[in-house]
């Protein structure tokens, strides 16, 4: 490991470009003691020192490549447009550093095996930044559902719906891997699979696109069997909902992809009774890069592997052939 026993906290981190995210992605890091950011790296060097000096990076480098071949970090942040994820995640493993990819962590199952190869290639970690899954709202509902207090699951929908208004932005770009499936539908199909405790079999959708997905409804079909719906849009009004329903009742999750930093909570309904259950809140941001950071530390793997990647990118390829040609398809085997 390229950490040399290195302590948690002492992780020296590199992040490549200077997206949004990043921003509480590193506020998650210092948050959590998960280690503290020393590099940042972009291709206009004028922009990369004003948003290394601004957020207190010690160094920033003029190019991806700079940073990787630098010594100066230990593990990569990669918040870079969908179409880079594969590649520059690749190049930071072959240069000896495992990574955290924004999600979703490529295009195509195609690319996320390539990822997975050179992981095991380079004997390194990597994981795809979902970080929702690490509230512990999550971890409670699982829980619940596998107490039975819902009885057989059966059906879930969720939604995942905001107006973009900036034509330069990645979710509109078809050059960046823009669209509403990868930019926010990826949350659904995520927690769809997270929830069913298995992978899709068989998925449909249809979708409202010129140049990139504009609006989505999907359909993946699980073993059971298990139904999930889901809308995501690049074009409409703000939503954010989740709910799964059994034979004996219906969880709902107020506001799924944000559960919550100071207290979060979950509603059981059966019939016309509801009861609500709460959970202590948390920064998902700085429990998935501390896991994240744990792995690398440590040797361990992090909590979900990069199998459980491609797989959620084999059930929004069957989503994108859905939709274009009109059939339902069978999900690849990640």
């Amino acid at each position: 490991m390229p950490t040399g026993g290195r302590a948690i906290e002492d992780l020296r981190w590199g992040v490549l470009g200077t997206a949004g995210i990043a921003r509480t992605v590193i506020a998650g890091i210092r948050a959590a003691g998960a280690g503290h950011v020393q590099a940042v790296a972009s291709r206009d060097a004028a922009k990369g020192r004003a948003w290394a000096d601004d957020l207190g990076i010690p160094l920033s480098f003029g190019g991806y490549a700079e940073l990787l071949d630098s010594g100066a970090v230990d593990l990569i942040y990669n918040p870079l447009p969908n179409t880079l994820h594969a590649e520059w995640t690749v190049r930071a493993l072959e240069a000896g550093l495992p990574v955290l990819c924004e999600k979703p962590l490529a295009l195509h199952a195609s690319e996320g095996r390539s990822i997975a190869d050179a992981a095991r290639r380079a004997g390194l970690p990597v994981a795809e930044a979902f970080m929702y899954r690490f509230h512990p709202v999550f971890d409670a509902v699982r829980a619940a559902i596998a107490r039975g207090v819902i009885g057989r699951p059966s059906t879930m929908r969720s939604v995942f719906t905001f107006l973009q208004d900036e034509d330069a932005a990645t979710p509109t770009s078809p050059s960046l891997g823009g669209g509403s499936l990868r930019d926010v539908g990826c949350y659904s199909v995520s927690l769809s699979r997270l929830l069913a405790g298995a992978e899709p079999i068989r998925a449909t959708a249809v979708e409202r696109r010129d140049q990139v997905d504009w609006t989505m409804v999907g359909i993946l079909e699980f073993p059971g069997p298990f139904l999930a719906q889901f809308e995501c849009s690049i074009e409409n009004h703000e939503r954010h909902e989740a709910e799964i329903t059994g034979t004996d009742g219906t969880i709902r999750f107020p506001d799924p992809w944000f559960p919550g930093t100071e207290s979060a909570h979950w509603i059981l309904r059966k019939g016309d009774r509801e009861e609500r259950f709460e959970v202590p809140g948390a920064d998902p941001y700085g429990l998935e890069t501390l896991d994240f950071a744990r792995a690398v530390a440590t040797g361990t793997a992090p909590r979900w592997p990069i199998s459980d990647a491609v797989a959620g990118l084999a059930a929004m390829d069957a989503l994108f052939e859905a939709a274009r040609s009109g059939r339902t398809m069978r999900v690849a085997p990640a």
